[in-house]
């Protein structure tokens, strides 16, 4: 079975390697955009399983970024990875075709598990949201 393929986005170098230290045993790690633009040709271009995107970004933001890829067409599930706790920005980034919201405080427990249910089609909440008010 051939592994997930991965685009990864954040304008946070340190944590972009970080992400990518922990993802690549299991998961192809296809490429990376440090904005919402290269994001979105990145995304067009390579095709991936998966895109998990930080929201907060320069050019465009990761919700600006995953709308523009739904009106281009592009079949990506897409998780977000950011350190917003509030819940009117998971019912945003649902509606602009999210399957995942992890917050990076819960990125080794929570990503992985994200991924895999977005391939499932299936939406994923890191659990710490649910005590956040």
């Amino acid at each position: 079975m051939s592994k997930i393929r991965l685009l990864l986005a954040d304008d946070y170098r340190p944590l972009l390697e970080s992400v990518v230290k922990l993802l690549e045993p299991g998961f192809e790690i296809v490429g990376e955009a440090q904005n919402g633009q290269a994001l979105v040709e990145a995304a067009l271009k390579l095709k991936p399983d998966v895109i998990v995107t930080d929201i907060s970004m320069p050019i465009l933001n990761g919700i600006q970024a995953a709308k523009r890829l739904r009106e281009a067409g592009s079949t990506s599930k897409i998780v977000f990875l950011t350190v917003i706790l509030d819940r009117d920005f998971i019912s945003t980034c649902l509606a602009a075709g999210a399957l995942g919201y992890v917050v990076k405080a819960r990125l080794g427990s929570d990503l992985e598990p994200a991924i895999r249910e977005a391939v499932a089609g299936r939406i994923f909440i890191s659990p710490a949201l649910g005590s956040e008010s």
